[in-house]
């Protein structure tokens, strides 16, 4: 029997396929691993709470990667393996899953330096490098304890023409106190927050906003989200000349005052693109209802396709701690249905997910998002199990709907992407299928 550091090989007896794993060492074999699939929230300044970069930094946290990795509870991914599609999924194979958990079982040996391959070279303080920065006009302070309103602040973007970005990424001054947030585009002509004073936060968003005037998301940050990419195919996203920009940030409080001034990095396009990328929140439901106890409550979201030539590129479920599984179908003018994602949902970890081919949905299509809750005493998260829970932006109350990157021509008229929700035509799911 034959076997080399770090490889299975595939070996006959009697007809019955084996495998024999050689001597595995973190050098060779490990940090490829962590490289590809790890180091982007484990590394100093990022969300995780320790750093992969080295022998020295993971040694101590061999057992715990094992157990992390064998459990799949580790990268965190949530979408179902029947329907993973994406392309940026961080799933360990069940090679990789192998690879570490007999590297920590063999000892978790360094191996020879020669073998380790070059350090990623990270832009210092981001996940990409930016043409351009845009920050928050001045710090907002959080106090020591206490509960507060979502924070929306008005920032003027002296856009002096029509601007394309291929990627943006929202990052937190202070990441211990940020929880999530969004940096809008308001293009001229909207009327959210247009008696706002550049500047000054706001606990409310000043006015509805609407997707109908053209709102577009620019950036978000969620722990574990990471950047956000606009340039499949020839698309990217539009700044329209005029507009303005809006930071929606939830802050939490870590138990001393402290301060927040966050940002937003872009990369520009090098020319304006065939395509336009944009993301909008229009898969929702602002009437719920989750009764107290209930380990399954079930809402519905729904939202029709207005425009021809939209793809959907991108999916991000959106629900608070009581989140259990998300669901969007689309329900097509054929009567065809397909599921578009299926997974479960972690308010810790609120991901997005990319297609690897984004799919087309013709005017007319129904989306149709299925969102179940765990409001019993048996969700550790739970703040209140005895509690009917409804509508609302703090984390207490709850929330039911899916951010959508959309791909389509860059002349539309995104204000008619999806129109208002008319009369389901989903049937209803029973209990006993869920």
């Amino acid at each position: 029997m034959r076997s080399l550091s770090g490889v299975g090989f595939l070996l006959l007896f009697g007809g019955t396929a084996q495998f024999s794993w050689g001597a595995v060492t973190f050098n060779k074999d490990v940090l490829p691993i962590l490289q590809k699939n790890c180091q982007t929230c484990h590394r100093p300044g990022e969300v995780a709470p320790m750093s992969f970069l080295s022998y020295t930094e993971v040694r101590p946290w061999a057992k715990a990667i094992k157990a992390a990795v064998v459990s799949q509870k580790m990268p965190p991914w949530f979408s179902d393996p029947e329907y993973d599609h994406f392309a940026n999924s961080p799933r360990l194979t069940e090679a990789q899953i192998k690879t570490i958990a007999l590297w920590v079982d063999s000892g978790a040996p360094e191996g020879d330096a020669k073998d380790k391959p070059a350090p990623i070279k990270f832009q210092e303080g981001w996940n990409i490098k930016p043409d351009l920065v845009i920050e928050m006009p001045q710090e907002f302070q959080i106090p020591a304890t206490g509960i507060l309103d979502y924070q929306f602040v008005l920032v003027k973007g002296n856009f002096t023409h029509d601007t394309w970005v291929t990627s943006a990424e929202m990052r937190p001054g202070n990441p211990k106190v940020v929880h999530h947030g969004k940096v809008w585009v308001r293009p001229p002509g909207s009327h959210w927050m247009e008696n706002a004073v550049p500047g000054q936060f706001y606990a409310t968003g000043m006015g509805s906003n609407e997707i109908t005037e053209g709102n577009d998301i620019l950036g978000k940050f969620n722990p574990g989200l990471g950047p956000q990419v606009f340039d499949i195919g020839d698309s990217a996203k539009l700044i329209p000349k005029g507009s303005d920009l809006i930071f929606e940030v939830h802050y939490t409080t870590s138990g001393k005052p402290t301060s927040d001034k966050t940002r937003v990095g872009l990369v520009l396009a090098k020319s304006p693109p065939k395509l336009r990328y944009y993301l909008s929140d229009g898969v929702y439901n602002n009437n719920i209802t989750i009764p107290a106890g209930d380990s399954n409550a079930e809402v519905r979201d729904e939202a029709i396709v207005g425009l021809d030539g939209a793809e959907l590129a991108y999916v991000q479920p959106h629900m608070h701690l009581r989140g259990k599984d998300y669901e969007l179908r689309a329900i097509y003018p054929t009567g065809e249905t397909q599921i578009l994602f299926k997974g479960k949902y972690s308010f810790e970890w609120e991901l997005g997910y990319t297609y690897a081919k984004p799919i087309p949905l013709p005017k007319g299509t129904h989306l149709i998002g299925v969102s179940h809750y765990d409001n019993s005493p048996n969700n550790p998260l739970n703040p209140d199990p005895t509690k009917e829970v409804h509508f609302g932006f703090q984390t207490w109350d709850e929330m039911s709907s899916c951010f959508i990157g959309v791909i389509l021509d860059a002349h539309s008229n995104v204000s008619k992407l999806l129109s208002p929700t008319g009369p389901s035509v989903a049937p209803p799911v029973s209990r006993s299928s869920r």
